[in-house]
């Protein structure tokens, strides 16, 4: 069992008080899965250089998993690796690359295939928006958030689902998302985002089926992530009141329940959304911006 969260931030490798854990947190936190239940699979993670990626990008090597990781900026990425090899002994292999580009997501799935001749499970971890009231969004900042969290998702998803058909080999898919089921003030554009990554993956389940391609989604809450970092800091402090549990989850309680649900443990659920919320989806909500006034009753 993942040991609860502490309220305050906690260190991160540059030593500056900052959301989310070192990598040697990432190599030792415990598990609930044996070591080599990956072992052999090739395990694509996109936005690996930080935060749910990078936590996921050490949890399927420990896993015993072949891990790709993509993302912007390759310095994260040769972050991420040189942590993994340092502190686990393992390589994984980075592909700089944008998800907002449809060749560079048909380029990031050859790279899988002609790397290691196959692909197991696709994580679309990669997105990201920014807090503003709705009523300021531009139309460049809508446009970006939209283009990052369901166009680059859907390019992903399309380009893995078309290798896996022509080779006539099944595939697994698990999509980030967010807490929609009540909206998301303050980041609308995510909520419309991630509510579309939402259904278009249960209507690629049906349609993919024959196919033996499952495709999944993960729902997190409120968790300790470097994620957190780009809000104020008083804010990301209250988002642990959002749940019930008032607490933060660890990041390895979604990397967790991805590895169930695109795993062998999840081979016959597909269309489904994991929820790993502390209960946030029935009760509070997160103020990325800060609570307005309105609401505080």
């Amino acid at each position: 069992m993942i040991k609860a969260e502490p309220v305050k931030p906690v260190l991160v490798a540059d030593e500056e008080p900052r959301w989310g854990y070192t990598m040697e947190q990432l190599a030792t936190a415990p598990m609930a899965f044996r070591e080599d239940l990956f072992a052999d699979q090739v395990v694509l993670i996109t936005g690996g250089g930080g935060g749910f990626g990078r936590a996921m990008a050490f949890m399927f090597a420990r896993l015993g998993a072949h891990v790709i990781v993509s993302g912007r900026k390759p310095e994260k990425l040769d972050k991420t690796a040189e942590g993994v090899a340092r502190l686990l002994g393992k390589e994984i292999s980075t592909v700089p690359m944008n998800i907002r580009r449809p060749a560079d997501c048909e380029a990031l799935i050859d790279h899988a295939w002609e790397r290691y001749g196959r692909l197991d499970l696709l994580v679309n971890n990669a997105g990201g928006q920014y807090p503003q009231a709705a009523i300021d969004f531009s139309t460049k900042g809508w446009l970006a958030v939209i283009d990052t969290n369901l166009n680059g998702t859907w390019y992903m998803m399309q380009a893995a689902a078309r290798r896996w058909r022509d080779a006539k080999v099944p595939g697994s898919i698990v999509n980030i998302v967010a807490n929609v089921w009540r909206g998301m003030p303050q980041v609308a554009h995510t909520c419309a985002a991630r509510a579309g990554v939402i259904y278009l993956s249960k209507t690629l389940s049906t349609e993919w089926a024959p196919f033996d391609v499952r495709v999944n989604c993960v729902s997190p809450g409120s968790i300790n992530s470097d994620g957190l970092n780009v809000y104020d800091p008083a804010a990301a402090l209250q988002f642990k009141n959002s749940n019930p549990m008032r607490r933060f989850g660890h990041v390895y309680d979604v990397g967790q329940a991805v590895a169930y649900v695109g795993g062998p443990a999840g081979s016959f659920t597909t269309g489904a959304v994991i929820v790993v919320d502390g209960g946030n989806a029935q009760w509070g909500d997160v103020w990325p911006a800060g609570k307005p006034d309105y609401f505080t009753v």
